[in-house]
């Protein structure tokens, strides 16, 4: 008989405010710094705000080679166009996978909703060598097309890519095999989730609190007490633009608390390869780099379709 393995919390940490393209207030969970870390996954950030002035400067154009970029909207809307032609307009809960590969301009412009609201996540994740100078391609799903699974207890789960509870995400074809999950659970209650043993996973919360334990941590204590009233440690009950990173295991057990959690659950197959990164450009050499700005600044960054 199997034993199922809780993956132990390595460490959480909140993600930190930055500005990237003309002016857009973010918060980056991590990203530029040891890029083996999170294997295959290269950036993360939360781009949450509600005041237009700190987003509405968007996201002009810029290149991008080597990656791909996943852009999960919850508010707002964010209108996109690139150097190929390609014109769309990602709103509340559509997802946008891209594919840059050999190289790519393209430019994104945030719109806020009624109430000036922009939610949303962008992802980063690497393209082995075999694949970074593959010919770039965009995937845009609406929200509508993405599936929702609810269990007895109330728990969701939207499974934007892999498959999760029988259900299978609408994005595929994606060199890190990745599985991309959005998941609420109710007030009190604790679920594990199934994690590929093989993949880098974490967890980003955005909603709500509770906490993620591996096998040596009481069950539940910490979440008790905050249900009684009494003083919780906030390192022990994580909450709003936190940072979950898993060490090795099967599964991820989360204990949610008084006001319920949603966060993202993010997991994918390892590249283990050098990495060689210079802005929106992330390929395995310092010399494939120089090639990718010499390009360009020749104009031939981007390469003609076979």
């Amino acid at each position: 008989m199997s034993v199922t393995a809780t993956r132990p919390v390595l460490s959480e940490s909140r993600a930190r405010p930055t500005m990237e393209g003309a002016g857009v207030h973010l918060h980056r969970a991590f990203g530029f710094t040891a890029p083996e870390t999170f294997d295959p996954f290269l950036m993360f950030d939360d781009f949450r705000n509600d005041d237009p002035r700190a987003y509405a400067a968007g996201f002009p154009w810029h290149p991008h080679r080597g990656i791909e970029t996943i852009t999960y909207v919850l508010a707002g809307t964010v209108e996109h166009g690139d150097s190929l032609g390609n014109r769309g307009s990602l709103s509340g809960g559509d997802v946008q996978w891209m594919t840059a590969g050999s190289g790519i301009l393209h430019q994104e412009m945030p719109q806020g909703d009624a109430d000036g609201r922009m939610h949303g996540f962008q992802l980063w994740a690497n393209l082995p060598s075999a694949l970074k100078m593959t010919a770039p391609r965009y995937q845009d799903v609406k929200a509508a097309d993405i599936p929702v699974v609810t269990d007895d207890d109330g728990t969701s789960v939207k499974v934007i890519t892999g498959s999760f509870w029988g259900k299978r995400g609408p994005v595929d074809g994606i060199a890190a095999d990745p599985q991309y999950l959005d998941i609420s659970v109710p007030p009190g209650h604790r679920r594990s989730f199934k994690v590929d043993t093989y993949r880098r996973a974490f967890a980003y919360i955005f909603a709500g609190s509770g906490t993620f334990r591996d096998a040596s941590r009481p069950q539940g204590v910490l979440v008790e007490k905050e249900l009684r009233g009494e003083e919780v440690n906030i390192l022990d009950l994580s909450g709003n633009r936190t940072l979950v990173h898993f060490g090795t295991g099967d599964e991820v057990t989360v204990q949610a608390g008084p006001e319920g959690i949603r966060f993202l659950l993010i997991s994918g197959a390892p590249i283990q390869e050098p990495v060689a990164w210079h802005g929106p450009i992330v390929m395995n050499t310092d010399a494939e780099i120089r090639q990718a700005m010499q390009d360009l600044r020749n104009g031939t960054f981007i390469k003609p379709a076979h």
